[in-house]
């Protein structure tokens, strides 16, 4: 099996490769063979949709073949449509837009817990509320509610409640995930390896 983790000329493609024994391109036609492909991403919205655009067109036609695809961290906000960080387009697979966290702390750094609230390939044998680590200012607000299997949660700044958003996405094929699987230990592994187990 061959999985392609895409380098989009962002940190953080080595560990996610080995986790998944996975090859790191950024040669737009290594898509074309794949047989999974990984959209990591940590940065800014707008500096990394540049360089999607070299990407685009196979990556759009990889998610029309029902290959599938997981996006992690800003991967996962490239797959909507605009960012309220900048400029740039993503691959606009869901509709709606990326937001700045409304929350005390930012950006959001640590471990939390996600709440499932459906059932998603993803958290197959992964305890409900189990904790994963994040790094992120920004989280996906959908315009379909549909595609949310998972939540999380931070302090509001303006008052002591907390504030839910979506950190976990899936429709067909295309997954996301806020968080990094890749860096939340045992529960993350079983996490990739959930997304591994979908071709085998």
């Amino acid at each position: 099996m061959r999985i392609v983790v895409v380098d989009l000329g962002v940190a953080n493609l080595s560990n996610v490769a080995r986790v998944v024994d996975g090859v790191v391109s950024s040669d737009p036609s290594s898509i074309d063979s794949a047989d999974m492909v990984i959209l990591p991403g940590v940065g800014s919205f707008s500096a990394v949709s540049a360089n999607l655009d070299r990407f685009r067109d196979r990556l759009e036609k990889f998610i029309e073949s029902g290959r599938p695809l997981l996006g992690i961290c800003l991967g996962m906000q490239l797959l909507f449509e605009l960012s309220e960080e900048g400029e740039g387009k993503g691959l606009g697979v869901f509709k709606g837009c990326v937001r700045r966290l409304p929350c005390v702390r930012v950006p959001h750094i640590g471990w939390s817990r996600v709440y499932q609230t459906g059932q998603c390939p993803l958290f197959y044998d992964i305890s409900d509320a189990s904790h994963f680590y994040f790094v992120h200012s920004f989280y996906v607000d959908p315009e379909d509610r549909g595609i949310v299997y998972g939540v999380s949660e931070c302090q509001v700044s303006d008052s002591a409640k907390s504030y839910r958003f979506p950190v976990v996405v899936w429709k067909d094929n295309v997954f996301g995930v806020q968080f990094h699987p890749e860096k939340s230990g045992r529960v993350g592994l079983k996490m990739l390896e959930n997304f591994l187990n979908l071709k085998r």
